[in-house]
């Protein structure tokens, strides 16, 4: 997948924020290595995986050593075997030790959040829904971890509070209800920003169409409940679900007829992929 100019700012601000965190006044460490000291490493992967986050482990590495020369032989996306060797790394030693930590750390969390998202993408083969991601990223990450849900085939929300609206529960009482917290927000809303709704009855959900919703959240909504929402709206909004979604219930829920379905557990409940660097 490209990655633009702002993407690429972004990634070398985040292998220097974990540098700076890991390496505080300096890697003590590895000054039992003799300075000038070239080394030569490979990382494999200790499980299956889909990899992802090659920019950000690269960058890691380029920071301390700009001339080391990284060699992949996988891809973003590509779905490794157990024991695969998935890169070789030459350049200085200690900086190749300093930066080691850090690296896999990107490489480890981005390949499981792929992973984890490619997982629920199958679940989900042959239904219109498209599994989304959240604002519920590891905080720093959230750039990073919505490449990697990307990468697993999902598809990314809003990045933030500034380029999208979405109406929670506390929104609409606060707003005075759905009609006016609506004619507020396509009133605040240009044609790039998203306006989405949470209902979480029927009833909401009717309000909220009359007033013009064309993309809404059912939250928490029983499988009934969502095919009910589904034959009621009538393609008049886009729904998505939301809540206590799991590997074992989203193959129902996609089947439903609902279009989108959104997912925490991707960026907030991983476990990383065990990665493995070792010199030779």
């Amino acid at each position: 997948m490209p990655i633009d100019t702002e993407l690429a700012a972004i990634i070398r601000a985040n292998a220097v924020a974990a540098l700076t965190e890991d390496m505080g006044s300096g890697d003590l460490t590895s000054l039992l290595v003799p300075e000038d000291t070239p080394a030569h490493a490979s990382v494999i992967t200790r499980q299956t995986a889909i990899i992802c986050g090659r920019a950000w482990f690269d960058a890691c590495f380029k920071a301390l050593d700009p001339h080391c020369t990284i060699t992949w032989f996988v891809r973003d996306g590509h779905k490794a075997a157990v024991n695969e060797k998935l890169c070789e790394i030459r350049g200085d030693a200690r900086a190749l030790l300093t930066a080691e930590r850090s690296a896999l750390n990107f490489l480890q969390t981005l390949s499981a959040t792929a992973t984890l998202t490619s997982a629920y993408v199958q679940a989900a083969k042959g239904t219109q829904a498209k599994i989304m991601d959240t604002r519920k990223t590891l905080p720093g990450l959230r750039m990073a971890q919505k490449f990697a849900v990307k990468i697993g085939g999902g598809h990314n929300q809003r990045i933030g509070l500034f380029d999208g609206i979405l109406i929670k529960e506390n929104h609409i009482v606060a707003a005075g209800g759905i009609r006016p917290a609506l004619k507020q927000a396509f009133q605040l809303a240009d044609e790039h920003t998203s306006v989405q709704i949470e209902v979480e009855t029927m009833d909401e959900l009717n309000e909220a169409l009359d007033a013009g919703a064309r993309l809404v959240l059912l939250d928490n909504f029983s499988l009934v409940g969502m095919k009910q929402a589904v034959e009621f709206t009538a393609k008049r909004a886009e729904l998505e679900a939301s809540g206590g979604i799991n590997l074992q219930t989203v193959r129902a829920i996609a089947e439903t007829g609902i279009d989108r379905i959104s997912i925490g557990s991707l960026t907030k409940d991983i476990q990383a992929v065990d990665l493995s660097m070792r010199f030779s």
